[in-house]
């Protein structure tokens, strides 16, 4: 029978951790300029726009926003969550994966983990080994 493992307690919530991951997806469905110079509204376009990757778009600006705020111990969970998600550990490996979190922390947290492709997978897939969902986050929210 195998060996239960009790997860480590987060600096970071699990709210915290699904709103991040939630956001991530929708930054994550952006795709790039399709028309750089397009002066007209969504309604000429086909709403087309709505889905390109801006600088200045609201759900990043929110989502970088969101992680700056958190602080430093909860950055470093959600860096060590999202590789531990991306398979660079197992539950029992947290330790070792945070403090190396801990050791590369520095002030582009946002912009490294806005930089992983599948960010809001690995978080999920993370908390999940935690023992957490998204329906029980929700649940506790309502």
């Amino acid at each position: 029978m195998a060996k239960s493992i009790t997860p480590p307690a987060l600096s970071i919530s699990p709210e915290k951790a699904y709103f991040i991951a939630a956001k991530a997806r929708q930054f994550d469905v952006k795709d790039g300029l399709t028309d750089p110079e397009s002066g007209s509204n969504g309604s000429d376009d086909g709403m087309r726009s709505v889905l390109e990757d801006r600088a200045d778009d609201p759900v990043l600006l929110e989502l970088t926003s969101f992680i700056h705020d958190l602080n430093e111990d909860e950055q470093i969970d959600l860096v060590a969550l999202a590789w531990l998600g991306r398979g660079d550990g197992e539950l029992e490996d947290w330790h070792e994966l945070r403090a190396e979190a801990a050791r590369a922390h520095n002030k582009r947290t946002a912009r490294y983990l806005l930089g992983m492709p599948m960010l809001s997978d690995y978080l999920e897939e993370a908390l999940s080994k935690f023992g957490h969902s998204p329906e029980e986050v929700e649940a506790d929210l309502f």
